[in-house]
Order: structure tokens, then sequence, then C-alpha cells
């Protein structure tokens, strides 16, 4: 099994995946991890030029098509990770990576190997009220 964790200097968690610049991607087999690499993120700075959509006024912000698009270039890197964890993260970027059949787990915890252990553990806890909803 491989899980992503979101940060920018490999130690820590950071606070939001669209901004992030790095997944740390830990291979975990027999319940330890074997292997860490860290992977370049695409992120919000990389589709700045780009047009945004406007979204339907009963549509939440980051749940239209081209969102759903940038979130799934921002995966591209993690394609076969079965988790993600991060520090906070868009709802429409949570609802991405659900279709893309990735688990998401928004922690409190700033540590990455404190975060490791908690999902080997089954301690993790999904904390959806971090979700950004603009």
């Amino acid at each position: 099994m491989k899980i992503a964790l979101i940060t920018d200097d490999g130690q820590t968690i950071s606070q939001h995946f669209g901004r992030a610049q790095n997944y740390l991607v830990a291979t975990i087999e027999n319940g330890q991890v074997v292997q860490r690499e860290m992977r370049s993120k695409l992120g919000h700075n990389h589709f700045a030029n780009q047009e945004h959509a406007e979204h339907a006024h009963d549509q939440p912000h980051g749940f239209d098509p081209a969102s759903h698009n940038r979130h799934t270039g921002m995966a591209q890197a993690i394609a076969d990770c079965q988790a993600i964890i991060c520090g906070g993260m868009g709802a429409g970027a949570y609802e991405s990576m659900r279709v893309l059949n990735i688990q998401r787990i928004v922690t409190d915890l700033h540590d990455i190997d404190e975060a490791i252990q908690a999902f080997l553990t089954g301690q993790l806890i999904d904390h959806t009220e971090k979700l950004h909803l603009t």
C-alpha cells in the first residue's frame, strides 16, 4: 500500500492541499514503512493562467468540471496511492479524490511520522470540519 502526505518540507503536513509543493509517498508493507519518496505536486500556481469557469449558483466552489480536472491533474503524481493525508483541503478536491478512489484524511496532526503511525494503527481521524468550502 502507498499513502501520500501533503508537504512542503518532507517533515510536516501542509495545511492546504492545493498550495503544497510536494507529496511524501510512503510505501507500507506488513504494517511498516519500507520506502519514502518525495514527489513534486502541481498546485494552484500551476493553474494561475487558466481561466476559471463560473460555477452554477447552486454548485459550491471547486465542484465544477474544470476544478475536477485540476484536482485530477494534482493527483496524477499519486495515482498509485490508496490514501492521501493533508492538514486542509477544499471540499471539491476532497470529492475529486473520492471519485479517483483515493481515501482522504484531513488531519490535525502536523508531524508526518506521527500521522503515518496513527494511520497504521487506525487512529488517524478524518477532520472533515477542516474542509475549505470556498
